[in-house]
């Protein structure tokens, strides 16, 4: 049986771009875990992602040559276009090729993929187990049901180490001084307990109220397994609240130094937990942490509050505080234009940014996402804006909802980081142009999109 995978992970970036950027580069973890699971039970798998191919006519040349008895395909809401059109272009080829698709899209949006004819089988939440069963029973002419509910893996300590080989090559690293290749993303575990509106209950539904973590000696043997295969030089663990578990982090950071790995590091974390446990915080940059991702997210209360962030505008700024201490880099997510939120919330964030000189600054118009109580909201409101799925992108150059100005919005955005419009607005291009020539001269349709990003900021008409 030959079984490919696809990703589709093109929407914004589109074909050719592999190893061109960070997320023109980063590996599904899902596909890799699924990957390791399949080989394990003895099924050959390849590798198809549209991020390596010039072009569709590139993509029906490699179905025409494999002949995939089996295609499974991930889906994020973003994918769902390139993802229905590769299907479609498979199942054109040889309607006998059995398609399944899984991932977070169809999980939550299950009643949107089960109108698509050209789909065989839904596996929803967790993959890897599933299906290697159902290929197990299609290798032996059995039928199963179209829908299946994925089977979540209780200790993930059982699961094979990602498959890291089914793509191409590593990742490319953070942009940021000292994270150097090669550079690997591990994941330690699943799921979140804490309750953004942004994001719940989508994580949920994918893998359950309980957040199931690998235990800190098995991430670490998988990390002297990438050391001694690829001598990886920088790293990032890519969980969404690595920090959540203090006991965890704790022990992780004891075996991190008795294996005798100094390479530097990068996880996520909030805000207030930051506050909360600074010691954790000093033992980690001990250790090598040298970036921290925080969702600051809004510098006003009552935003914070409306999306049941959880915490505090001052946790904020010492959050910061404390990162600047051990000296550890900071990574800003922030959102703007929040349903409700006021221009003078807005600028409370473009202060509380300006007041934080970010290392990184990472800022987003909020995007409504499916499986999401804000997403909900704004349908409710009648808000949304979204009508391609390509607008799923997290992006600051797209209008996501009723009821913003985001003229004012691209002024605030600039503001916070310092360039000021319009004072700097002719300065800020050649600025972007000057920082990005190295690429610009190696990709020059990086330059395109400079001016694309100028134009929407309202620097270039």
């Amino acid at each position: 049986m030959k079984v490919i995978l696809l990703y589709p992970g093109i929407s914004g970036i589109g074909f050719n771009s592999y190893g061109k950027g960070m997320e023109e580069s980063w590996i599904s973890h899902g596909l890799c875990s699924i990957s390791a699971y399949a080989k394990k039970e003895g099924f050959a798998v390849e590798l198809i992602d549209l991020r390596c191919l010039k072009n569709w006519k590139h993509l029906k040349d490699i179905v025409l040559e494999k002949k995939p008895d089996v295609v499974g395909v991930t889906m994020m809401s973003v994918d769902y276009n390139p993802a229905m059109e590769s299907i479609e272009m498979i199942k054109g080829l040889y309607p006998q090729t059995i398609i399944v698709v899984g991932g977070p899209h169809p999980t939550i949006m299950l009643g949107e993929i089960e109108k698509e004819r050209d789909v065989d089988y839904i596996i929803t939440g967790e993959g890897e187990i599933s299906f290697a069963e159902l290929l197990k029973q299609l290798e032996k002419g059995g039928r199963p049901p179209r829908i299946i509910n994925g089977v979540a893996p209780e200790d993930l300590d059982r699961l094979p180490f990602a498959d890291r080989e089914l793509f191409r090559d590593l990742e490319y690293p953070l942009p940021v001084k000292g994270f150097g290749r090669p550079f690997v993303t591990i994941i330690a575990g699943r799921g979140c307990r804490f309750n953004c509106n942004y994001c719940q209950p989508a994580e949920r539904i994918i893998f359950g109220k309980k957040v199931r973590r690998r235990s800190p000696l098995n991430v670490m043997e998988e990390l002297s397994m990438l050391k001694e295969k690829y001598d990886f030089k920088s790293m990032m663990i890519h969980d969404d609240c690595i920090t959540e578990d203090k006991n965890w982090v704790v022990e992780f950071c004891r075996l991190y130094r008795e294996r005798g790995f100094n390479q530097p590091f990068a996880c996520q974390s909030r805000a207030d937990i930051i506050c909360r446990n600074e010691d954790m915080v000093e033992l980690m940059s001990g250790v090598g942490l040298k970036l921290m991702f925080i969702g600051f997210e809004s510098g006003n209360q009552r935003i914070l509050n409306f999306l049941r962030k959880g915490t505090k505008v001052e946790h904020n700024y010492r959050a910061a505080e404390i990162c600047r201490k051990y000296g550890i880099k900071v990574w800003a997510n922030y959102m703007l234009g929040v349903p409700t939120e006021t221009k003078e919330e807005v600028m409370d964030t473009v202060r509380m940014i300006r007041t934080i000189k970010p290392d990184h600054y990472s800022p987003a118009f909020y995007t409504p996402h499916p499986g999401s109580d804000l997403f909900k909201y704004c349908e409710d409101h009648g808000l949304s804006l979204i009508k391609n799925h390509d607008s799923y992108r997290r992006n600051a150059t797209e209008a996501k909802i009723k009821g913003v100005d985001y003229k004012f919005l691209n002024q605030a955005l600039t503001e916070s980081m310092g360039l000021d419009l319009p004072l700097r607005k002719h300065s800020l291009l050649l600025l972007l142009e000057r920082e990005l020539l190295p690429f610009l001269l190696r990709y020059p349709r990086l330059k395109d999109a400079v001016k694309r990003i100028a134009k929407a900021l309202g620097m270039i008409q």
